[in-house]
């Protein structure tokens, strides 16, 4: 028995076809100190950055203030062996492998290892307890720097609290330089006339990734 294809014609891939690159990912930050607002954060990771250690911190804040982006700099200015692992996934298991194998030495070209968990506060209480070794000093991972980014705290545990640098991102201190960043970007990307950032931003209640969004539907619309 014989098949026939409903579409012929795609059976081979389409060259030399890409799509778009979203604008929340094209013009994400790279550095500790292209963000936008964020003073605080950004003086303590620049800081942190000068005189590296083991250390852990809690980046916490809503959706879209830079969370993760942060995190990604960070490591990347640490010269740090990533590990990024959501919070759905970092069970007890997956927490001793990912100890096990940051005892290693860091792959060559890096100094150290940052692992990042992503959501951290919807983490199983079995899995904070199983973290608490690793960051508190009886256990800890040699040149290892742990992130974890939530949303809020409340599900997180006072000890688990206890042994993390916590640091706020807020949407109120992002949203005037979120707005000359949205400008920057529709400069960048073309020369029709410009929206209202500020209100933009406002609507995305300082979401950046949200008002980027926003910003990429204005462009496809022009």
């Amino acid at each position: 028995m014989t098949s026939t294809l409903l579409f012929p014609e795609m059976t081979e891939p389409q060259a030399g076809f890409e799509f778009p690159i979203p604008l929340s990912d094209k013009y994400r930050p790279r550095r500790i100190v292209d963000f936008a607002g964020l003073s605080e954060p950004k003086k303590v990771l620049t800081g942190f950055v000068t005189r590296p250690s083991n250390a852990a911190f809690l980046f916490c804040g809503p959706a879209g203030t830079g969370k993760t982006s942060m995190a990604l700099a960070l490591a990347g200015e640490l010269q740090g062996f990533l590990h990024h692992i959501p919070a759905g996934n970092c069970t007890v298991d997956a927490i001793k492998d990912l100890a096990f194998s940051c005892w290693y030495v860091p792959p060559t070209g890096y100094k150290r290892h940052v692992i990042i968990i992503d959501e951290a506060d919807q983490m199983s209480a079995a899995a904070q307890l199983a973290c608490l070794s690793y960051l508190d000093g009886t256990n800890t991972i040699p040149d290892t720097v742990w992130v974890f980014t939530c949303n809020a705290t409340d599900r997180l545990a006072d000890r688990f609290l206890s042994r993390n640098r916590v640091l706020n991102f807020s949407t109120y201190a992002i949203q005037a330089d979120a707005a000359k960043l949205l400008e920057s970007v529709w400069e960048h990307e073309t020369a029709a006339p410009k929206p209202n950032f500020a209100r933009i931003i406002k609507d995305a209640t300082g979401n950046v990734r949200a008002a980027l969004m926003a910003v990429e539907m204005k462009l496809l619309a022009q």
